[in-house]
């Protein structure tokens, strides 16, 4: 046990993550389609899928997930008005929106391009003979003047209690603008604001904890349940969206990381590494966020006025993984089809996904409805997405591991381009070790 508590966070959450595989292969190869497996114990028997997956697994997975998001509003929001308060400028912030907004909207349509260009290399579709008379039902998206309009609450309260993220980082910006422009009143209100911040981010150290056993109750559930004949069929299109994953999150942001700030991008994906980790098991961004924000600032030395803000906005808006999904997914559902796209047509495809990133950020299910805008858009039908759906939910792991290395990335550009990145902090290995280690000071 000694040894098990001596582990570094991330070495724990992968062997969870590790055991978690293990354990759902084992118990769906004892399945084996099987409605449910009795272990005799005796007087009685113990079904496997009712007990274990439907039941431990299930609960166990559910409530790390559901503790996750619990601290997702108030810490955007306290954070956010800590950030906001503490800016000597409020003017700045929309120096931070413009540059945030317009970095999300570049590394998105870089996402779908290198998509495209690698479907159209490895056409992931041509040969493949699946059935093409399911129908899928998807919800209409909002119009970008709607998204607008929905970013000002009539509630604040109402906004929080629903999980509105945009509404959210709108009041939270104008409440903390409030507060610095209002003297003395405004400092006393920004120390309890200062506290709750330190709380909230103790609640955050003290749920790390559980983090490898939520790990190994989700990996086991979705490795029991996953259809691994799906993922045969549709291997080429899976391997494609998995490279395009890769390469973005490898070259594009090391690249672009390099270029706009000469920072060490060898750092920086090493610095990400428990971060992704949370990602990718959880399949949310937003439930990652108090681990993504708490890498940008203690790992990466991004200040808290820049990490509040772009990181919340880069949960809701940056689409970069659903972005290459989208473009693999488009040219496989046309060469599946036999429909012949032009060029304009894929330029249409880029223009759609990109601008519909902020035009559907925070709607349920979001990946599929943009999707099918862009299905629209160039004419393909939207009930090929019924194709991919089988293999989506390991995609979707992926994919939220790309996003919020991509939200990190803008980050640090940003934070740099302000004057508010600090180096020492970036280049130190050992920065945030307490991250790494947080079992050793509990117990």
């Amino acid at each position: 046990m000694s040894k098990i508590r001596s582990m570094s966070l991330t070495t724990r959450i992968m062997i969870g993550m590790a055991l978690g595989i293990a354990v759902g292969f084992l118990f769906q190869a004892i399945l084996a389609g099987e409605d449910d497996y009795l272990i005799p114990l005796g007087l009685f028997s113990l079904p496997i899928k009712a007990f274990f997956v439907d039941g431990i697994f299930h609960i166990g997975g559910q409530i790390f997930i559901a503790s996750l998001k619990m601290l997702v509003v108030p810490l955007v929001f306290v954070s956010l008005v800590c950030g906001t308060c503490s800016l000597s400028d409020p003017k700045k912030l929309g120096s931070l929106g413009g540059k945030s907004i317009g970095l999300y909207l570049i590394t998105t349509a870089l996402a779908i391009t290198l998509a495209i260009t690698l479907a159209l290399l490895f056409s992931p579709g041509v040969g493949i003979d699946l059935p093409t008379d399911a129908s899928y039902d998807v919800s209409e998206a909002p119009t970008l003047a709607r998204v607008i309009i929905d970013m000002f609450p009539t509630n604040p309260f109402e906004a929080m209690a629903k999980g509105n993220m945009l509404q959210v980082i709108v009041f939270a910006l104008l409440f903390g603008i409030a507060m610095a422009l209002s003297g003395n009143a405004g400092k006393r209100v920004a120390v309890v604001f200062e506290d709750l911040n330190t709380v909230i981010l103790k609640l955050v150290t003290l749920l790390m904890n559980v983090a490898p056993y939520g790990v190994f109750f989700l990996m086991a559930k979705l490795f029991t349940t996953i259809e691994l004949n799906l993922i045969v069929s549709l291997a080429k299109y899976f391997f494609v969206v998995v490279a395009a994953l890769l390469l973005h999150a490898f070259v594009n942001y090391s690249l672009l990381l390099k270029l706009l700030t000469g920072l060490n991008p060898v750092i920086f994906l090493k610095k990400m590494k428990h971060a992704c980790l949370f990602g990718f098991s959880t399949s949310s961004s937003s439930a990652t966020m108090p681990i993504t924000l708490e890498t940008a600032t203690k790992k990466l030395g991004v200040n808290n006025s820049v990490a509040s803000f772009t990181i919340p906005l880069g949960a809701t808006i940056n689409m970069d993984g659903t972005a290459i999904m989208q473009g693999v997914a488009t040219v496989f559902i046309a060469q599946v089809f036999s429909v012949d796209l032009t060029i304009s047509d894929y330029l249409m495809v880029i223009l759609t996904a990109t601008l519909a990133s902020v035009g559907t950020a925070g709607v349920p299910g979001v990946g599929l409805i943009m999707l099918a805008m862009v299905l629209n858009q160039v004419g393909l039908p939207v009930e090929g997405i019924a194709i991919i759906i089988g293999v989506d939910r390991l995609l979707d792991m992926t994919r939220t591991a790309v996003n919020i290395t991509g939200d990190c990335m803008v980050t640090c550009v940003v934070a740099k381009s302000e004057g508010q990145l600090d180096e020492s902090i970036y280049n130190d290995p050992n920065a945030a070790k307490d991250l790494e280690n947080i079992s050793k000071s509990m117990n």
